[in-house]
């Protein structure tokens, strides 16, 4: 038997001239996307970053770091996912999924061999571009294996993506507490690991047509051979397939507005979806200046457990996501009561860190704050999944993640670079704290609304019911 990566073994041979069992069509580019997320995400320095920066190994000030370098990962990301996006389903996934290995591979390089305010900000913008580029790694693997498959696949790539980041944070711990090892050799094995996933890569199948636009690739080749029949000079040929391209260009637009109205039109999805860029936009904030709060509690501590909290919060959120899975609830009623309550704890836990001064504390707050996030994520995407067909996956989930940037990019001009503020790291907490205190207070408000008019309108129809029932069968 030959080893196939078509996805479509069972209904031809495959390359190596034999049937296959369907299995092994989702068995090759799963595996390989698996060992490409792993590789990608064990990345050890990052628990470390901001003692890298602010340390004797860059000598940036925590100013620097906050106000002139972190903003522009913010900024890149606003610019790029746009772009990313749509430029990820018309190259068919493959091609983003090996820039996004190359920007990584950029952006380690720069980390361990540039110097100054400017090599940091390139890096990061160079860091932009391949979470930009996330898109493709998510989607990829549904243009390549039937649609059975899906929840398998699914959890096989987002575990292999948790679990890269969890033994990395985890190596991470170990090698500085146990091994005395430099954060320069964390940057470098980081570096070593993301090259492995950039020639993992290069053995991805090509799928042989996109998610949002399935089919348009054959029809431009079909209309592409019919210009090349009919033509008669070769600039008419290229006048003509210019033209094409143009309405090509237009009906997808055209298209991509059609769908954004549609999809968003549901009251109930759309709350669904405010929370997951709001909610997206306030951890990402958090996530990114956290380690600045830890060096401000404790200034250029190398004994840090970061590496641990990374690796305990990653493995307890992903716990968290499974565990989720399984309770069983009417979400449709319940589900934004659920996500206001749990926001509240959010709040409280940032409003914890920004009040203490105990690194344990501060810990333990961010374990529980990651935690529910990435339990709240998931209700929200698979509420709003229920509701969707797979073509409009990438297309509402890549509208949400820009709209969580923009506003991710409004906070951080409001709190980050508003010269006439100059808040401290400990103000800035306090202000996320009270932005999710904000979205709970909305969430609880709408699903108390949700859950009263849900329950009048099962009672209303119980009485409806009751009152068209024949005499005769009324105990």
């Amino acid at each position: 038997m030959g080893f196939c990566c078509s996805g479509e073994c069972g209904n031809r041979p495959c390359w190596a001239g034999h049937y296959m069992p369907c299995y092994a069509g989702w068995v090759g580019p799963t595996v390989l996307l698996c060992i490409y997320g792993f590789s990608s995400m064990m990345r050890p320095i990052e628990p470390f970053m901001a003692e890298f920066f602010t340390g004797s190994y860059k000598n940036l000030t925590t100013e620097q770091v906050t106000k002139q370098v972190l903003p522009v990962w913010t900024y890149s990301s606003l610019i790029l996912l746009i772009p990313v996006l749509l430029v990820t389903d018309l190259l068919r996934y493959k091609p983003v999924i090996i820039l996004q290995g190359l920007t990584y591979v950029t952006t380690f390089l720069l980390i361990l061999f540039g110097s100054g305010v400017g090599s940091a900000q390139l890096a990061l913008f160079s860091y932009s571009i391949a979470m930009a580029a996330d898109v493709a790694y998510i989607s990829y693997i549904y243009s390549v294996v039937q649609p059975s498959y899906y929840q398998r696949v699914t959890s096989y790539v987002r575990g292999a993506n948790l679990l890269g980041y969890a033994v990395g944070a985890l190596l991470a711990q170990m090698l500085v507490s146990l091994g005395g090892v430099s954060l320069y050799c964390l940057a470098f094995i980081t570096l070593i690991s993301v090259s492995g996933a950039l020639i993992t890569s290069l053995f991805l199948p090509m799928p042989k047509s996109s998610l949002f636009f399935k089919g348009t690739h054959l029809a431009q080749e079909r209309t592409s051979d019919e210009d090349a029949d009919d033509s008669e000079s070769q600039d008419f040929n290229i006048w003509v397939k210019s033209v094409r391209a143009a309405k090509h260009v237009e009906r997808m637009f055209r298209r991509l507005i059609l769908d954004c109205k549609e999809c968003y039109s549901s009251v109930a999805v759309l709350f669904f979806c405010i929370w997951s860029a709001t909610g997206t936009c306030g951890f990402y904030q958090i996530e990114g200046y956290v380690q600045l709060l830890w060096v401000y509690i404790q200034p250029h501590n190398f004994t840090a457990y970061n590496g641990g909290v990374a690796a305990i919060s990653t493995l307890s959120g992903a716990a968290a996501t499974v565990a989720v899975g399984h309770v069983s609830l009417e979400w449709s009623v319940w589900g934004e009561l659920v996500l206001g309550v749990f926001t509240f704890l959010i709040a409280g836990a940032v409003f914890l860190m920004a009040l203490t001064d105990n690194i344990w504390i501060s810990y333990i707050c961010y374990i529980l704050c990651k935690t529910i996030y990435m339990q709240l994520i998931t209700i929200c995407t698979f509420q709003i999944a229920k509701t969707l067909s797979r073509t409009r996956y990438a297309l509402v989930f890549g509208m949400n993640s820009f709209f969580g940037t923009v506003l991710q990019s409004v906070l951080t001009a409001i709190v980050i670079n508003t010269k006439s503020l100059q808040l401290t790291i400990i103000e800035q907490f306090f202000i996320y704290a009270s932005y999710f205190a904000a979205i709970s207070l909305l969430f609880i408000v709408r699903g108390v609304y949700t859950v009263l008019h849900m329950k009048r309108s099962g009672a209303g129809n119980q009485a409806e019911r009751a009152t068209d029932l024949p005499e005769g069968s009324h105990l």
